[in-house]
C-alpha cells in the first residue's frame, strides 16, 4: 500500500505539501494540487485517518457514528443511509452504521456506538417519529434524522410533511378534482395527522366545502392495511365510484388500493385518480400506470444530517426538508 513517502516522492514536493493537498487544498497553487492530487489518483493512495485522529492531528470530524433505528433493513428510508456514507466520503471522513431493530438491545447499541469514538453522531429512524435520547448521547455531537425528540434540545432534520401535502392537493384541485376519498395513515404517527390538516387546509382555502372531502383514518398496525379492501368496496357499486380521486397516506395503502380498484373493472386515471405519499424506493414506477406520489427527502435528510456535523453549524432548530410532488400517469 502507497505511504505519504511515496505520494510526495512522486509528486517531488515535500510531506507537508502532501498533508496540505489533502487537508487543506485551498493552501495550495492550482498547479501544485493538481501535480499531489495526480501522484495520489496514480499510487491509488488512501489517507490513514484512524492514524490522524489517534495522533490528534486535524481539527475537523473524521468519523460520523450512525445510530439507524430500523433505517439500513427497512426500504422506506435506506437512502439516508447512502446519503450519510457518500457525503462523509465526498469529504474525506469515515462513517458507520449500529443498525438496531425492535428485538435489538438499545443498551448494547449505545455501547457499541461509543465505543468507536465518533466525532459526530446522527440518529435515524425509519419513519417520522418520537424518540428519547439516551442519556449517554446527551452530551454528545448529536443530530436527528427523521426524528423528534421531545425536548427540542439537539439540531433536527425532518420532512416537511405539511406542505409536501398540502402542494399535492392543491395540484389535484387545480386539475378539477372535486370529490376525493381520502385514507390517512394513522393518528398515533407523527406525520398523519399533519398530512391530514394539510389536506383540509388546501381543499377549504380553495372555497371547497370540507363535507365535501370522504375521509379515513387508518388504524395503527400493518394488519390494517387490508381494511382498505372493505371500505374501497362500499364506495364503488357496479363499476362506478362515488369519488374521482383517492388521496393515499402512503404508497402501500395506493399499492393495496390499485388491486382493488382494477379488479373491481375500474380504469385508472380515466375513472378514479390515484395520489401517493412517500415515493417509495424502487416501486413507484412499477405501478400500473405509474403512480403520482409525492417524494419523502430521505438522501437530503441524510446529507443535510451529515453537513449539519461536518460544517460544525451551531444551530439547534428544526428544519423541515421540503418534499417534492412527482407527477406520474395515476392523475
Amino acid at each position: 500500500m502507497a505511504s505519504l513517502k511515496d505520494v510526495a516522492r512522486l509528486a517531488s514536493v515535500s510531506l507537508m505539501t502532501v498533508s496540505r493537498a489533502i487537508n487543506n487544498p485551498e493552501l495550495l497553487k492550482p498547479e501544485t494540487l493538481k501535480q499531489v492530487q495526480n501522484a495520489i489518483d496514480q499510487l491509488n493512495y488512501v489517507p490513514d485517518y484512524s492514524a490522524r485522529k489517534i495522533r490528534g492531528q486535524g481539527t475537523k470530524v473524521s468519523s460520523i457514528g450512525v445510530l439507524a433505528i430500523d433505517t439500513a433493513t427497512t426500504p422506506f428510508s435506506v437512502e439516508m443511509i447512502l446519503s450519510i456514507e457518500q457525503t462523509a466520503r465526498e469529504f474525506g471522513w469515515s462513517s458507520f452504521v449500529v443498525n438496531l431493530t425492535a428485538q435489538d438491545c438499545y443498551e448494547n447499541a449505545i455501547w457499541q456506538l461509543l465505543a468507536q469514538r465518533p466525532d459526530g453522531i446522527i440518529y435515524t429512524t425509519m419513519g417520522l417519529r418520537e424518540i428519547t435520547v439516551h442519556e449517554k448521547l446527551l452530551d454528545k455531537n448529536l443530530v436527528l434524522a427523521n426524528c423528534l425528540d421531545k425536548t427540542c434540545a439537539f439540531p433536527t432534520y425532518i420532512p416537511d410533511d405539511y406542505h409536501g401535502q398540502y402542494f399535492a392537493m392543491k395540484k389535484v384541485i387545480e386539475k378539477g378534482y372535486r370529490r376525493p376519498l381520502c385514507f390517512y395513515i394513522p393518528e398515533e404517527s407523527v406525520a398523519g395527522p399533519i398530512r391530514r390538516k394539510a389536506v383540509e387546509d388546501a381543499w377549504q382555502e380553495a372555497g371547497l366545502p370540507l363535507a365535501d372531502l370522504q375521509q379515513y383514518t387508518m388504524m395503527l398496525g400493518d394488519e390494517h392495511y387490508r381494511d382498505v379492501i372493505e371500505i374501497l368496496k362500499k364506495h364503488c357499486i357496479q363499476q362506478k365510484a362515488d369519488f374521482d380521486i383517492l388521496i393515499c397516506g402512503n404508497d402501500r395503502i395506493a399499492f393495496l388500493a390499485y388491486q382493488v380498484l382494477l379488479s373491481m373493472g375500474l380504469r385508472i386515471p380515466e375513472q378514479v385518480a390515484v395520489l401517493g405519499y412517500d415515493n417509495m424506493i424502487g416501486t413507484g414506477e412499477l405501478f400500473y400506470p405509474p403512480l403520482t406520489t409525492v417524494q419523502l427527502p430521505h438522501y437530503e435528510l441524510g446529507k443535510e444530517a451529515t453537513l449539519h456535523i461536518i460544517q460544525e453549524r451551531k444551530h439547534r432548530d428544526t428544519i423541515h426538508v421540503p418534499c417534492q410532488l412527482v407527477e406520474r400517469e395515476s392523475i
